[in-house]
């Protein structure tokens, strides 16, 4: 009998801890969200094979553009700061270049 309450005892431990570290786990992603700056999409701005998405057809989406600075492959950037990227194809878009 003592044996069966000292396994009880161990497992409801185990799960107040693991609840408490999950509770923890989950305030502390809400502060990184709130930190994170806003993203937009910015194309004509990633190296080849580094774009977040839209590379044109034919393409799976991620990683897929075959150039530098593929006019019709995203990357996430900073908000409001797409327009200022220079690149040596020109400046970063909001919109899909040709």
């Amino acid at each position: 009998m003592k044996t069966s309450s000292l396994t009880f005892a161990a497992i409801a431990l185990a799960a107040l801890t693991s609840g408490a570290a999950m509770a923890q786990a989950k305030s502390g992603d809400m502060k990184s969200d709130m930190a994170k700056p806003q993203m937009e999409k910015c194309f004509g701005v990633s190296m080849a094979g580094k774009n977040d998405c839209a590379a044109g057809p034919g393409t799976t989406c991620a990683g897929t553009s075959k150039v530098d600075y593929q006019g019709n492959a995203w990357k996430y950037v900073p908000a409001g700061t797409c327009t200022s990227i220079k690149t040596p194809k020109g400046m970063g878009s909001l919109e899909a270049m040709k």
